[in-house]
């Protein structure tokens, strides 16, 4: 058990749980920085409709494109103690994705390689971004981040088009449970003027064993630099405020104050957990903009614009 909770990036479940999801989220922008793409392999477990999946997320300007291909449970496998993870054709690891899919909606191969890595803090207390509460059993979703930030090499063959990733950015993180919260915000950037630069941000409605909470967690990453907010670590949502396509969000940790704002145009529905069962739709852009002020008291200290966000308002 606490190999896995200081690991999130392995398998955290068992092929005979019931009512059990695990997904693994791959971001990527292409070189000419046109095309977004999204990949999501992971496994649904239920009594049913049990099955492993790969989804597929493209973005080029205002086009979305997604997928949702089947495999059976028993085209899924994966290393006790390392992020190794085979569905099908296609291999899922933290430093590599090798995708082969030939399906009768998409055609898609490719090899894309992950180099210099970026992990968050941890420690004992915080063995992972869920904090302490990485410890406690039953809750309904926890969440990973593998690598705020990487440098990526390789291409994609979709159908026709050869996309090259060369020399781009990437981003990796997983949820594990049973249901995604009915409520949540969540936010992802990598790429902002300043190419040092990650963020990431969910603030959602949490039942846990009978009671309802508001819990969040944001993570910037600037020149190395890490500045966590959390509930775990007492830092409090001072204001928000959001539509259905926008969200601005004022966050405090002693004396960091951190300004959000996070809009998108263009959202598509991509399934997701509901005990298990990947039957509910919840709705992502990757086109997003999002600007981030930092300050010290009164001093501004960082001041950022990023481009092709993640976001999913689900109010």
């Amino acid at each position: 058990m606490f190999y896995k909770i200081n690991h999130p990036e392995i398998f955290q479940g068992h092929l005979n749980k019931r009512n059990y999801f695990e997904g693994w989220y791959f971001k990527y922008l292409s070189q000419d920085r046109s095309v977004s793409f999204a990949c999501i392999p992971g496994i649904s477990l239920n009594d049913n409709d049990a099955h492993a999946f790969i989804q597929i997320y493209i973005a080029k300007d205002t086009k979305l494109q997604t997928y949702y291909i089947r495999y059976a449970v028993s085209e899924f496998s994966y290393h006790p103690k390392e992020m190794v993870i085979q569905i099908g054709q296609s291999t899922f690891l933290k430093d590599e994705i090798i995708l082969n899919i030939q399906d009768k909606t998409l055609s898609l191969q490719g090899h894309l390689k992950h180099q210099d890595l970026n992990p968050i803090d941890k420690s004992f207390l915080v063995p992972n971004i869920m904090g302490p509460l990485a410890y406690l059993p039953f809750m309904e979703t926890k969440h990973g981040i593998i690598s705020m930030r990487h440098y990526v090499d390789g291409s994609i063959r979709y159908g026709t088009e050869a996309i090259s990733f060369k020399d781009t950015l990437g981003y990796l993180e997983k949820d594990w449970g049973t249901s995604f919260p009915s409520q949540y915000t969540w936010l992802q950037c990598t790429h902002f003027k300043n190419s040092m630069t990650s963020f990431f941000f969910s603030y959602a409605t949490i039942p846990y064993l009978g009671i309802k909470f508001k819990g969040f967690i944001c993570v910037l990453h600037v020149n190395q630099k890490e500045y966590r907010f959390a509930t775990y670590n007492f830092s409090k949502v001072t204001s928000i405020s959001h539509t259905s396509d926008q969200v601005s969000i004022t966050l405090k940790k002693r004396k960091y104050t951190l300004h959000i704002h996070a809009s998108t145009k263009h959202f598509v529905d991509l399934p997701s957990p509901k005990d298990g069962q990947m039957n509910q739709l919840i709705k992502e852009g990757l086109s997003g903009e999002i600007s981030l002020k930092l300050y010290n008291k009164k001093t501004l200290i960082y001041e950022d614009e990023g481009s092709h966000a993640g976001i999913e308002i689900m109010l």
